[in-house]
């Protein structure tokens, strides 16, 4: 052991462990960013473009590299367990939490279905708001044999109610930088609802067209990057139940507004 790395059970290993840092997997090319590890609870920091998760097993994903980095980490050879109580979207960055245990993922995945979980993201969108922030509502629906989702009425078959607060953190003129807390938890909502209000997420090529009335692109490819962060979730521990935050800091080469 070296003699700079802390002792296994020390208060300096405990504090190594739950700090951020970067950590090379074997067999993976780019390093894995812990946010914390905290008993059973691991989170990371999600790279924009890397899929969280079902995936065939030769595609890289976010789900491969934490299963490796157990692997490594606590010399567990063969398949390990690893619990997923949510996920991001492919082309969005920031804070994703895991389980090591089937304890801890019950008493995470409770905690995201019964809405308890607060979800802070942060995005660059087009345009510049006229409110500083906000609520909105709408109702939205998965269009039927595609990966995307749309704005629609009430009484359409499959429309939800979703819901987000937003609020404007700066602007050059032409891009906002915004914070957005979501209510609920619709597929693709913060794209769709900022869209619709005129300010689609930068990179968006999929709803961008929502913000002069037309509809999503279904027959060009998803977008492989959008600037949309998850920068930050406040739950319970799911063993010792005190309030946590993990935080994910903004992509370093987002622009500067």
């Amino acid at each position: 052991m070296s003699e700079h790395q802390p002792l296994p059970g020390t208060s300096l290993e405990l504090e190594s462990r739950m700090s951020r840092r970067l950590v090379a997997v074997d067999g993976f090319a780019e390093p894995l960013e812990i946010l914390r590890e905290d008993g059973p609870l691991l989170a990371v920091s999600k790279p924009a473009g890397l899929p969280t998760q079902g995936v065939p097993k030769h595609v890289p994903s976010l789900e491969s590299l934490v299963r490796g980095y157990i692997r490594q980490a606590f010399a567990k050879p063969g398949n390990v367990y690893l619990g997923i109580p949510h996920r991001l979207d492919r082309p969005v960055s920031g804070v994703v939490v895991f389980a090591r245990n089937s304890k801890a993922a019950a008493r995470l995945a409770e905690q995201f279905r019964e809405r308890t979980v607060t979800k802070i993201y942060r995005a660059i969108v087009e345009g510049v708001p006229v409110e500083d922030g906000g609520q909105l509502g709408h109702w939205l629906r998965k269009i039927p044999d595609h990966a995307a989702g749309e704005v629609c009425d009430p009484h359409v078959n499959g429309a939800k109610e979703s819901r987000l607060r937003w609020r404007k953190l700066a602007t050059n003129g032409t891009k906002s930088l915004v914070e957005v807390q979501l209510e609920t938890g619709r597929m693709h909502q913060i794209r769709l609802q900022m869209a619709a209000i005129g300010h689609p997420i930068v990179g968006d090529s999929t709803y961008s067209s929502l913000a002069s009335g037309g509809r999503a692109n279904l027959e060009g490819p998803a977008p492989d990057r959008i600037l949309l962060h998850a920068a930050r979730l406040s739950l319970k521990h799911p063993i010792r139940y005190d309030d946590i935050t993990i935080e994910a800091p903004q992509p370093g080469d987002w622009p500067l507004l």
